[in-house]
């Protein structure tokens, strides 16, 4: 098991390099980004990994500790080396202070798969900070040096490029960090974007490239049925307009393309232990229309269970993954913001958030059952001790994607008329999951939801391509980008999963090294050393039959 080294080491780790150049320049503290920085560094080369924020791993260290797999033996590398650490961490007594691992593992034995993981050693449900510590050990342990806070500057030279490569990236505090191969790791895909690589945001049309389920899609009824609750601020009053992220009208017909795309949420982290537990009290940002949809709806249909609602799934020592909080059409804009206008929409979902739950255990009219059961939740004192107990990073479900040398679609995924992408570096297999985009008032008067969709009939395994995580050579030769990678909106929703990304993460690593070796374009790396490296290392890409 690895040692845990107290964050704080890290927060001084590469300082003394931090103005010379490195082989390989990573951005983003996702797993995909550590998971890169690991692995080139395993491959003896000198990597910088530059965290935006003060915190490593992302919305996976933030909240979502109910990781999103639903085949483990597709988990591999580096990613299987995080997971198999939380399986050890947890086998200690130690871990363990309000309940048993044998109590916590029969409470959520639905979502843990404790026997099959049990052979793997691997543990997929963990505690925020236990995986931070986790995660901050293995980069020290393979060297990876670490600058906290380094957000990318914003001005129009904040990445310098010479005959079609990136040379360094300046970052917010006007420190130049010079790399000869880069990673954007991002969720947002900022890098990329000013490095002038191709990228799209929103949906694509169905037309575009033969897909079924891209583009605008009405979806069911909000309210009880086929019977809508009423959309307006005054009931009954269509000239006091819509709710709030409501669209008055449908924008465009079924299957066309749009800039929107699926909802976020912060995955809140809840405990009912008393000796753990601080009061979710009313945001100073409260708004009340924000909640009139969920609150009409409780009144439409009385009898809806929490968890039809929000969902709160166990996690050890009596806390919760706490899903479903999204707010739907808040995040428009968000991909391609300023940083102070991505903080205004950051603090905008947590008071939805925090106001949501806070009505959920508090405003008269939700149904009392769901008062009192929402009642013993609080804030778990011994998480996000540095955010007022709140989890430090949005969850960004969706933003840009490149449009690289390779771009997975629907059909890559599709069980029937299946075509292969080839060149298989990491394995999806989750179901076609997209949130909500919008809601919408139909040409009845009723509110719909829009753009939602979950799918898994069609989906088995299905190898992802090299390629989609390298730009096109002709605009730049020496970036990999991991997370935003070259996919349409359909593919990405299933793509999209943290330990999906940190396979890609690593082989993004993988790459880099090989590139430099050759002194070559990331394009050009021979697919076959590629593929040699990664299985050494313990990837799995071969698509199970």
């Amino acid at each position: 098991m690895l040692k845990l080294l107290p964050s704080i080491l890290l927060l001084s780790v590469g300082f003394s390099r931090a103005l010379a150049a490195y082989d390989v320049v990573v951005y983003g503290d996702t797993l995909a980004g550590i998971s890169a920085a690991i692995q080139a560094t395993r491959m003896n080369k000198t990597v910088l990994l530059l965290s935006p924020t003060a915190h490593l791993g992302g919305v996976a260290t933030s909240g979502l500790t109910a990781t999103d797999m639903n085949r483990s033996t597709s988990i591999g590398g580096i990613a299987r080396e995080f997971y198999q650490e939380i399986y050890t961490h947890y086998l200690q007594t130690s871990a363990w202070r309000v309940q048993t691992r044998d109590e916590f593992f029969e409470l959520s034995k639905k979502r843990t798969y404790t026997g099959k993981n049990d052979s793997l050693r691997m543990q997929w449900v963990y505690e925020s900070h236990v995986a931070e510590r986790i995660l901050g050990a293995m980069l020290s342990k393979a060297g990876v040096e670490v600058l906290r806070r380094k957000r990318i500057a914003e001005m129009p030279a904040a990445v310098e490029l010479r005959d079609g490569r990136i040379v360094a990236l300046r970052t917010e505090d006007g420190a130049r960090h010079a790399g000869r191969v880069f990673v954007d790791a991002s969720y947002e895909g900022d890098l990329m974007a000013r490095a002038g690589v191709s990228h799209i945001v929103g949906r694509e049309a169905n037309r575009d490239f033969g897909e079924t389920i891209n583009g605008i899609r009405l979806a069911g009824v909000i309210g009880a049925g086929e019977k809508s609750i009423d959309p307006y601020v005054r009931p009954g009053d269509p000239t006091s307009g819509v709710l709030p992220f409501i669209d008055a009208k449908l924008w465009g017909q079924p299957g066309d393309g749009d800039s929107r795309t699926q909802a976020y949420c912060y995955r809140m982290t809840l405990t009912n232990d008393p000796a753990n537990r601080l009061p979710i009290e009313k945001p100073s940002g409260f708004n009340p229309l924000w909640h009139e949809v969920l609150v009409r709806t409780l009144q439409l249909a009385p009898d809806t269970p929490l968890q039809k609602i929000i969902s709160l799934t166990p996690m050890p020592n009596r806390k919760t993954d706490t899903n479903q909080v999204n707010l739907i059409g808040g995040n428009r804009d968000y991909q391609t913001a300023s940083r102070r206008e991505r903080e205004r929409l950051d603090r905008m979902h947590r008071d939805f958030a925090v106001g949501m739950l806070w009505v959920l255990a508090n405003d008269e009219r939700v149904p009392a059952a769901i008062r009192e059961e929402m009642k013993p939740w609080g804030w778990p004192k011994d998480e996000f001790t540095d955010n007022g107990n709140f989890p430090h990073q949005l969850y960004i479900r969706e933003a840009r994607r490149m449009r690289g040398a390779f771009l997975m679609k629907e059909e890559n995924l599709r069980r029937e008329g299946r075509v292969d992408a080839g060149h298989p570096v990491a394995i999806g297999s989750y179901m076609l999951d997209s949130h909500v985009v919008s809601r919408v008032v139909d040409a009845d008067g009723r509110l719909r939801n829009e753009g939602s969709h979950l799918e898994s009939r069609t989906i088995r395994p299905y190898g992802i391509s090299y390629y989609s995580l390298v730009p096109r050579r002709e605009e730049c030769r020496n970036l990999l980008v991991p997370v935003c990678l070259s996919a349409t909106h359909v593919a990405y929703t299933s793509i999209r999963m943290e330990p999906v990304y940190m396979a890609l993460g690593q082989a993004a690593g993988a790459a880099a090294a090989l590139a430099l070796e050759a002194d070559g374009a990331v394009q050009d790396v021979p697919y076959p050393d590629l593929y040699d490296i990664l299985n050494r290392a313990g990837q799995v890409m071969a698509v199970p039959q």
